[in-house]
């Protein structure tokens, strides 16, 4: 049996993507570059406040994460922590600048995983509204940004919106108490093994 490949790069899809809420609190400082690219034969399922990423006929979208100098073991096992109900595989990745096959690992999901909706199109940031936008009550994003207090003051019953915010997130007036935040969900580490 061959030891596993070193130095490769990884594929990230979601949660760990930048601008994503774990990409700052697990990769920052870690990595040397990160590049747009997609990984062909892969699907992308919903799961619970991130993806799952299984073997298929589709493409997913994500970027190439590189190891800082000094950083791979670190972020071997930073990765392998937080991904726990996935199995970590050598792909073919193809990156978007020049289109060349990178060998890259992957975190795929177990067959144990309850997989979710699948995400059309593989890619987990088309799925919902850009990282800080608001949601109404059905999901949609409004541009609506909560006060302090959803009741009282101001014509809009508590709420305001603005037009660029509106406008990034896709969506455009709402009716006044049909707004609510969809906060990230951060994800925990599992506790470590501990040794005598």
């Amino acid at each position: 049996m061959s030891a596993p490949p070193r130095g490769l790069p990884f594929f990230v899809y979601g949660t760990l993507r930048p601008g994503e809420y774990n990409h700052d609190r697990f990769l920052r400082g870690r990595t040397a570059a990160e590049e747009p690219a997609r990984l062909p034969g892969a699907l992308l399922y919903d799961g619970p406040g991130y993806p799952y990423l299984v073997r298929g006929a589709g493409r997913v979208a994500g970027e190439l994460v590189h190891a800082a100098p000094g950083e791979y073991d670190a972020l071997v096992s930073v990765l392998d922590r937080l991904e726990h109900g996935y199995a970590r595989e050598v792909f073919e990745v193809l990156r978007l600048s020049d289109g060349a096959a990178v060998r890259a690992w992957v975190y795929v999901a177990t067959p144990a995983v309850r997989l979710g909706e699948p995400i059309a199109g593989g890619d987990w940031l088309s799925r919902r509204p850009p990282r800080g936008c608001l949601v109404d009550q059905a999901g949609s994003a409004s541009g609506v940004r909560r006060r302090a207090s959803q009741g009282g003051g101001g014509s809009h019953g508590g709420a305001m919106t603005t037009d660029d915010n509106a406008a990034r997130c896709g969506g455009g007036h709402r009716e006044p108490g049909m707004i609510g935040e969809r906060p990230p969900r951060a994800a925990r580490l599992p506790d470590a093994p501990r040794t005598p």
